[in-house]
């Protein structure tokens, strides 16, 4: 059988660097805030570009707190992709605004940058875009629209470490940019873990206020604040892989092209754009009859999964606040896409051997 993910066999490789990191960090005796978190910080505001790095306790925090640190007047309109995974659209409930829903690229399934003007009004904010699957968004014509209308701009870059446009690396772009290092992510802690980038002083410094009880001083709490603190333990673990995060990349590419290279072409597949430098933190086709192709697959020894099944304004959670929105784009994409096992322990061999179990396909 070929695993979509196992997480096991994807962390063998770092185990040795891991337990010895663990003792390093259990004998220190701090757990909380310390050098690990400093160092780790200051790693990945190198590897992204940026001032700054804020460790958080997930990637949806990230979200949220970046949102909250902008200081956007309450309800604010905040314009979000119609087919992210139900964390970004939460984030912006949670941080006391409201989210309107632009359709998707359907070659590239990140935000339609020719559709986010027609959604702006006089209480449109913040655009929080993401960049999904492991490809980078088309800056250029959002930045123009942010500066157009004095927009703030959030990037959702829990899906794309290390993903480059023109040559700047996602998450050096926005006000603000929103990591998520859940275990299956191209940098994956081992437990649940974020952060946040910046090239603002002042939203770094407001960042790490609101994740320690609202308290740059112990016991002195100047705003409502929250816990949300990258672990020490996780971030000693990152910065394991973070050492190694071109390598994942450059693998997960290589089986992207195979992938793109062996599966037929009836099938939908990731379009490749010069200008960006993709990831692939999943590797999705599209397909009409993708539940059939999944049992077909699953026969096949290859199990795969689906990102995502249902559409954000579908969700019963969002009824009453965008379930009365539009986005057929969106639901036709949640409807046929199947995401292929695309992970750092997958050789060549076994996805020569997806390929061809997917183009034996003839539903």
């Amino acid at each position: 059988m070929i695993d979509y993910e196992n997480l096991k066999k994807l962390n063998l490789t770092f185990m040795d660097e891991y337990e010895q990191v663990f003792r390093k960090t259990l004998n220190s005796g701090w757990y909380i805030l310390g050098e690990e978190v400093k160092n780790f910080e200051e790693e990945f505001a190198s590897y992204i570009e940026t001032k700054h790095c804020i460790g958080l306790a997930s990637g949806l925090d990230a979200i949220t707190l970046g949102l909250i640190s902008l200081d956007l007047p309450p309800k604010s309109e905040i314009i979000v992709p119609s087919n992210t995974y139900i964390a970004t659209i939460l984030s912006i409930l949670q941080a006391g605004h409201t989210p309107v829903l632009v359709e998707p690229d359907e070659r590239t399934y990140n935000i339609d940058c020719s559709k986010i003007e027609e959604k702006i009004s006089k209480k449109t904010k913040a655009i929080c875009l993401v960049h999904l699957y492991g490809k980078c968004c088309e800056m250029d014509p959002i930045l123009s629209l942010c500066k157009k209308y004095n927009l703030k701009l959030i990037e959702d870059v829990a899906q794309a470490h290390g993903a480059k446009y023109k040559g700047k690396t996602a998450g050096s772009f926005g006000d603000i940019g929103a990591f998520s290092f859940y275990p299956t992510k191209n940098l994956g802690a081992l437990g649940d873990a974020g952060a946040i980038t910046t090239n603002s002083n002042e939203l770094a410094d407001k960042i790490r206020t609101l994740r320690n009880y609202g308290s740059r001083i112990k016991y002195h709490n100047e705003v409502i604040g929250f816990n949300s603190r990258l672990d020490e333990m996780q971030a000693a673990f990152l910065r394991v892989k973070l050492r190694r995060l071109d390598e994942i990349n450059a693998h997960k590419r290589k089986l992207a092209s195979l992938y793109n290279e062996k599966i037929k072409n009836h099938f939908i597949k990731p379009i490749v754009q010069e200008s960006f430098f993709d990831v692939f933190h999943i590797y999705n086709i599209l397909h009409p009859n993708r539940d059939a192709l999944r049992d077909h697959l699953l026969k096949h020894n290859v199990k795969t999964e689906i990102h995502y099944p249902i559409s954000p304004n579908k969700q019963k959670a969002m009824v009453g606040i965008i379930d009365n929105v539009s986005c057929p784009i969106s639901e036709r994409i949640h409807s046929t896409t199947l995401s292929l096992p695309i992970s750092f322990f997958h050789t060549e061999e076994e996805i020569e051997k997806v390929a061809e179990a997917v183009n034996s396909f003839q539903g």
